[in-house]
């Protein structure tokens, strides 16, 4: 990321012209060195500090380890490119943060009396420098938190992972320390305007317009006027008529709480963040809405016949229903009853609290291998997805598409704000991308969910859906035909 310099903003700045005074405090309940350590937090990175409480969470991509109170900023592509090169157990950083406004003037002359030319000569200036460490191991984080003070968190590093660390990295940054106002107003006037990430790490924070970003108690009335960049806190409240013109930064007004624990399976894979989603011309969406009603009322002609038969198994190995209706969402977040043929054991939800260590996803879904809560005669439905034959039923009264992404309940769907946003923009389907790609691989199945969910949203079309349409109908063909 390119670094830019901006207009000077404050925690004390950002008032109304009717008056609103802010005084220095939280934004989106989090003090400067937190907000600090959030913003890299929505990259995947997460900062240790010398002597900082041990953390619950787990499952960052790297470490950054800091002194107290220090904020820096920089381009992280040449630790990842280490990284991936030299594999080394721990990067070391030196980072210097220079003025390029420092200048001197010399006069030219002709080597008489004569001016020939005055020369402004440009020199960058060091104004901060600091040494600091990126590393993917979290033993090596643990080190650098337990030592009470930076210079033990020196002699620690060096003592045990002195030819691993291999050379030094020099770069430019921002760097400013947190524990001095003046400090913490640069810092957030230059990393604030470009944080896009803020409902990664901070699911009560929307973005009220392009650029200005609200929490959502702060209450904002409609004929209020916000012009430029503006951060606005928990509580805060700006009136009709108002006007706040940014950059601005307008505290808590109220108590937000502390921010919530950061869901590290959600920022994971920063580079799959929601993309500008593409609006579907009424063509598109007309055709779509036909070809499900004639796909789906072909699918049922030939399929409903062999119901009775799918019930008679059901029946006679666990008895009634027939039939699992689970709410999901649809559309613009409408609720309306999933149907399926019911493939588990009626007491299931009983049993998944109990099996909840052997899920192999790493989100809000539960898969696990051989799962007993399912029917011997739900495996053979499950295999040929024949238990999602009556969802062509909600594919008629308009709750689903034939394709779509994975419709899911809002428990699931609250997991992940802007993945919500996307996937709410459509039906969801039948069957997916998410479905024909996904690998099921440990702990990556609900970062697949997200990123297939949104590159269907974002690039949607008709070639798209037929092609899924075969892969689905392809994959079943190979299950029937595989020996096992």
């Amino acid at each position: 990321m390119t670094l830019t310099p901006a207009r000077p903003v404050s925690m004390t700045f950002g008032e109304p012209e009717s008056g609103h005074r802010g005084v220095r405090g939280k934004l989106w309940g989090a003090e400067p060195v937190e907000l600090h350590d959030l913003v890299w937090a929505s990259t995947g990175v997460r900062v240790v500090r010398n002597g900082q409480p041990e953390p619950e969470q787990s499952g960052p991509v790297l470490y950054l380890l800091l002194p107290a109170g220090t904020l820096v900023w920089f381009d992280i592509a040449k630790v990842l490119k280490r990284l991936h090169w030299d594999s080394p157990d721990l990067v070391r950083l030196r980072l210097t943060m220079t003025d390029e406004s420092s200048y001197r003037e010399r006069v030219v002359s002709n080597g008489g009396d004569r001016l020939k030319e005055i020369r402004r000569e440009y020199r960058a200036r060091a104004l901060r420098t600091a040494r600091v460490w990126v590393t993917p191991d979290p033993r090596i984080a643990e080190i650098w938190r337990t030592a009470p003070t930076e210079s033990e968190g020196l002699r620690k590093l060096r003592a045990v992972y002195r030819e691993k660390a291999g050379s030094p990295i020099a770069m430019e940054s921002e760097i400013f320390d947190g524990r001095d106002d003046e400090g913490v107003d640069r810092w957030l006037a230059r990393t604030l305007p470009r944080w896009s990430r803020q409902r990664a790490v901070l699911p009560s924070v929307y973005r009220f317009s392009d650029g200005v970003w609200a929490h959502e108690s702060a209450d904002i009335d409609e004929n209020a006027r916000v012009i430029g960049n503006a951060w606005i806190g928990a509580g805060a409240r700006i009136g009709p008529g108002e006007v706040l013109v940014g950059p601005a930064v307008v505290p808590d007004r109220d108590d937000a709480g502390d921010p919530p624990p950061v869901q590290w399976s959600l920022v994971k894979a920063p580079h799959w963040r929601l993309p500008d989603l593409a609006k579907a011309g009424r063509a598109r969406r007309f055709g779509k809405r036909a070809f499900d009603i004639v796909f789906s009322a072909v699918v049922l002609v030939f399929t409903v016949p062999f119901y009775p038969l799918f019930m008679l198994a059901i029946l006679i190995e666990d008895g009634r229903p027939f039939f699992f209706a689970h709410r999901r969402q649809t559309l613009g977040g409408k609720s309306f009853p999933c149907l399926k043929f019911r493939t588990m054991r009626r007491d299931a939800d009983e049993l998944k609290a109990k099996l909840m260590a052997e899920n192999v996803c790493d989100g809000p879904q539960f898969f696990m291998e051989n799962d007993p809560r399912v029917l011997k005669v739900g495996k053979v439905m499950r295999k040929l997805q024949i238990d999602e034959l009556p969802q062509f039923l909600n594919v008629l009264a308009g709750h689903m598409s034939v394709v779509g992404p994975r419709p899911s309940p809002d428990s699931e769907n609250q997991f992940c704000p802007a993945w919500r946003e996307a996937r709410l923009s459509v039906r969801p389907g039948i069957t997916g991308l998410w479905q024909v790609r996904r690998t099921r691989e440990p702990l990556t199945d609900f970062q697949e969910w997200i990123r297939y969910d949104l590159e269907y949203v974002q690039h949607q079309s008709w070639g798209r859906d037929l092609w899924i349409i075969w892969q689905t109908v392809w994959q079943i063909l190979a299950k029937i035909l595989k020996k096992d």
